[in-house]
């Protein structure tokens, strides 16, 4: 499920958000969130975003995607888990690439650390934007393989295509 469109003013907000480190509109993205029902997840569900890799979090200075768990489950900090999926590989930034080109980007590009906390776990995998669904697809694969049970994904927007 998507929040939004990523049209304006979503996408100045996020663009900001993620690419200049500008935390003051996240009470902006938070009043767009209010505006929708969330589904709900169940309260056993590990809420997981979509783990940047380490050098791209330590130039941004943040995790878009865990800044937006945090909004849409603010009763639920604790069920926020950035350790149980990582990105191992640095790849192009999926929006300068076609969907081909974004699938074989991201192939090997998360593992989930060896543990057992996922086996038969419900997931909520939280991004920013959905655009042609590689990244959660890939994200998916790998939280599967491992044993989770059931993945819901949730993004604040969604690219749609124009027709």
């Amino acid at each position: 499920m998507a929040v939004i469109h990523y049209d304006q003013p979503a996408s100045e907000l996020l663009h900001r958000l993620k690419y200049s480190g500008d935390t003051t509109v996240l009470p902006g993205l938070a009043k767009i969130i209010a505006t929708v029902q969330i589904p709900e997840i169940p309260q056993s569900a590990i809420i997981i975003p979509v783990p940047l890799y380490r050098e791209r979090l330590r130039k941004r200075g943040l995790n878009q995607a865990v800044l937006l768990s945090r909004i849409f489950f603010p009763t639920r900090i604790k069920d926020i888990r950035t350790d149980l999926l990582q990105r191992v590989r640095d790849t192009p930034p999926q929006t300068s690439l076609d969907g081909i080109a974004r699938r074989k980007n991201l192939q090997s590009a998360f593992i989930v650390p060896e543990n057992n906390l996922l086996r038969g776990r419900s997931v909520c995998l939280v991004d920013d934007v959905f655009t042609t669904g590689t990244t959660v697809a890939e994200c998916s694969k790998t939280l599967l393989d491992k044993g989770a049970e059931e993945i819901q994904v949730l993004t604040f927007a969604r690219v749609t295509a124009n027709r």
